[in-house]
């Protein structure tokens, strides 16, 4: 009597035939060539091994630090199978794992011999006994390795598992996985090297944020998209002073600072792309985003992570919703234009500020700043000293401060800050001593002086400094 052979039955034998062979090595090459992600490898390897081993479960995996760990498998789930996918495995707990990474060699355990009858760990021709051992426990027949060597390094494993009913893992099967696992060490080559290639095209070097050319697409592919678009562009108040007195690394810490600022701002609105475009320029292109709510996670996150060495994110918005329908090009310009005029603005307010003349109520004043600034900052002394000067400063109008450390006599600057972008006023200068420490707070010449006002400074420098320790 001749067996029923149902068409899902035929469709899986026809499957099978088709990636067995030569034919089926070039298609699992088309198949992975047309990846175009890590993860889409990784995703492809795995169906082809279940496919080309005729594999109850197939996996593909990553090695680290002697450590294997599942990427994804195939079936997308399987009760009987899923152990291999709980934990991560050791090479030092298996010895099969261990001479695939040293040796790069492949291995096959069978818990059972071609009648059918279970094995023992340690039988002749069994294969590793701590895979045997696996495979009785989980009631599987067969399992292989094949390592994926990637640019002369082992990357990661091709690994497959056949049932009971699946026959055992032949020489020629492993021949299959090793050939497999090449194409696949291929096609993950060759993504990396693609993935380089858009970080070196897309990405900012120094700060990681996206370039001015991401920058000027994202903004056409917003506003093609019908939806309102808002730029935001930035300039840094301060980086010149930063690289002259203190040092171009110094500065250069500085912008990666301001691209932290600006990778929050794109976290509270999903969507927005946050670039560097040169220098000291930064903006942030938003699709389907209310100008309102832009201006105000710009305002929060400004003011809740301010920049170090008393510098500022000085910052204009443009939006579609405002302008109308407008090329790119002008609606950067336009945000551009708001954002000089915010920081011409803010370099007036500061050399036109005179604080109250009452010396009782500057020296409130300056406690209730001083008070604020200390809790706010930074752990340590010295990023508590600079939120204090730079907030009493600017409280009593002047245009610089400093922080210093006495030492035998000496004092050395370990921070100054301020913002020049009009240049330099004239403005006093009162030194507090606590310890080692010195603290020169810039002041307007119009700004009320006196023992209160003092006083104030002193007690505030020793909170900071002693709340610090």
């Amino acid at each position: 009597m001749t067996p029923r052979v149902t068409a899902g039955a035929r469709g899986g034998r026809r499957a099978a035939a088709a990636l067995s062979g030569a034919r089926g090595f070039a298609l699992a090459a088309h198949r992975l060539e047309s990846a175009r992600s890590l993860d889409e490898v990784v995703q492809t390897a795995a169906a082809l091994a279940a496919e080309m081993l005729r594999a109850r479960l197939a996996a593909t995996c990553r090695i680290e630090h002697e450590t294997m760990r599942v990427l994804h498998h195939e079936p997308a789930s399987d009760p009987r199978y899923g152990w291999r996918l709980l934990t991560t495995y050791r090479a030092e707990d298996r010895p099969a794992l261990r001479r695939l990474i040293r040796e790069r060699e492949s291995w096959v355990a069978h818990a059972q011999d071609v009648t059918g009858q279970p094995t023992e760990p340690g039988a002749e021709g069994a294969g590793d006994p701590v895979e045997v051992a696996q495979l009785l426990e989980v009631g599987a027949a067969s399992s292989l390795g094949a390592p994926i060597v990637v640019n002369g390094a082992v990357w990661g494993e091709i690994f497959a598992l056949r049932g009971p009913d699946g026959g055992l893992f032949t020489t020629d099967d492993v021949a299959t996985a090793e050939v497999l696992a090449a194409l696949v060490a291929g096609a993950i080559a060759r993504v990396d090297l693609e993935e380089q290639i858009r970080h070196l095209v897309a990405d900012d070097p120094l700060t990681g944020l996206a370039n001015r050319r991401v920058a000027d697409n994202a903004a056409e592919a917003a506003l093609e998209s019908g939806e309102e678009v808002c730029i935001v562009m930035c300039d840094v108040d301060g980086l010149k002073r930063v690289n002259d007195e203190l040092g171009h690394d110094v500065g250069d810490d500085l912008l990666r600072s301001v691209a932290d600022v600006m990778r929050r701002a794109v976290e509270r609105l999903p969507g927005s792309t946050a670039a560097r475009l040169g220098g000291d320029e930064f903006c942030l292109v938003t699709v389907g985003q209310h100008r309102a709510e832009v201006a105000e996670v710009m305002l929060s996150t400004t003011l809740d992570f301010p920049l170090p060495h008393g510098a500022a994110i000085s910052y204009g918005l443009a939006s579609t919703a405002i302008t109308g329908e407008i090329s790119a090009r002008h609606l950067f310009r336009r945000a551009d234009i708001a954002q000089y005029r915010v920081k011409r603005a803010r370099a007036r307010a500061r050399q036109s500020a005179v604080p109250i003349a009452d010396p009782a109520v500057t020296a409130e004043r300056v406690v209730v700043a001083g008070a604020a600034a200390i809790t706010a900052a930074q752990s340590g002394v010295v990023p508590r000293l600079c939120a204090l000067a730079a907030a009493t400063t600017e409280t009593l109008g002047g245009s610089a401060w400093a922080v210093l450390m006495q030492r035998d006599g000496t004092a050395s600057a370990v921070a100054r800050g301020g913002s020049p972008a009009d240049g330099d006023h004239e403005q006093l200068v009162t030194q507090v001593v606590h310890g080692a420490w010195l603290v020169e707070i810039g002041a307007s010449p119009h700004a009320a002086q006196g023992p209160a006002v003092t006083t104030a400074l002193h007690a505030l420098a020793a909170v900071a400094i002693e709340g610090a320790s």
